[in-house]
């Protein structure tokens, strides 16, 4: 396992996603998939507090739940660095996601002592806003993270699914009025380009000027999700989702598929070395079900792509017309 640095803390190369643990991947698996990690090196676990609330049966705290009873069965909890997401949940009337809860202060001091509560912990070490809220003053979000941060309940912040302006902005007033700022960002990245008519409402892909942005601040780590396209990439039963295929996409494929044939790895490994390699580099939140699956992303850390391959990749994945 390689590792990285986020804000003060150093966590492994990959992040295990749990979304589906405690729903639809069952606790007996959930464990071994968490075992098999930290065995391996893994120790940068990622939840939130609305997994999975459209399942029947489930508030969203069922990932929260399961991660709890397993910190206090294997009594690790130093160990892993632990992250959780806040905001996304439904409230009131209407549809989600438009009825998410969102980020106001009220919000973020009630589900991060939910959060705690169920994980069976006094803190988080990264704690995020889930799902950007327009209707929230950014001071105001700035402000409450803060002050989470200050009573203990987690030690670092982070934000997903947020615009480079606002996230910019955000970081901008927590340096002029001296507290603590974002000091990461996930968001929905893969090596593939979605087309510019791509629509995928709440969740935000990281774009370019993103990662330029991202390039510039030396203390601030990227994160991606569905960085494998929930398996289109290997699976011939799994067709890539239609955001993704558009004319430029069979030419990025076949470069992609050319350096997994070069390096003995699989699509899947090369899409995860070539973020980790990246400038910025990408840390890929890698969600599975499986061993097989977990064992093949964690042994894609230690895939190299040569400065050819590389280049060959970006080059094969240039914007769409």
């Amino acid at each position: 396992m390689h590792y990285r640095t986020i804000g003060t803390r150093q966590v492994s190369a990959l992040c295990l996603g749990t979304l589906p643990f405690g729903t639809v991947v069952d606790e007996e698996t959930s464990f071994a998939l968490l075992d098999r990690f930290v065995e391996r090196g893994g120790t940068f676990i990622d939840t939130a507090n609305c997994y999975c609330f459209w399942r029947q049966g489930s508030d969203g705290g069922d990932s929260e739940r399961l991660l709890g009873r397993w910190l206090a069965t294997r009594g690790n909890r130093d160990q892993v660095v632990l992250a959780t997401k806040l905001g996304a949940l439904p409230a009131g009337a209407g549809e989600w996601p438009a009825n998410r809860e969102g980020l106001s202060r009220g919000v973020l001091h009630k589900g991060a002592r939910h959060s705690l509560g169920r994980l069976g912990t006094d803190h988080v070490d990264l704690l995020y806003g889930h799902v950007d809220d327009p209707s929230t003053p950014v001071q105001e979000t700035v402000a409450a993270f803060a002050e989470l941060v200050a009573e203990g309940l987690t030690q670092q912040i982070g934000m997903s699914n947020q615009g480079v302006e606002r996230f910019a902005r955000a970081r901008e007033l927590a340096r002029e009025v001296g507290v603590p700022g974002y000091v990461a960002l996930q968001q929905r990245h893969t090596y593939l380009r979605h087309a510019p008519s791509a629509d995928f409402d709440y969740q935000v892909s990281l774009d370019e000027p993103m990662l330029a942005y991202a390039g510039s601040q030396s203390d601030l780590t990227v994160l991606a999700y569905s960085s494998l396209l929930n398996g289109a990439y290997t699976d011939p039963l799994k067709p890539l989702p239609a955001e993704y295929d558009h004319p430029e996409t069979a030419r990025a494929l076949a470069v992609l598929r050319e350096v997994a044939k070069e390096t003995g790895a699989t699509p899947n490994q090369v899409v995860y070395a070539w973020m980790l390699g990246g400038s910025p580099a990408v840390i890929p939140l890698v969600g599975v079900s499986r061993t097989s699956q977990l064992d093949e992303a964690l042994d894609a850390v230690e895939l190299e792509l040569t400065v050819d391959q590389r280049e060959r990749l970006d080059v094969a994945r240039s914007d769409p017309a």
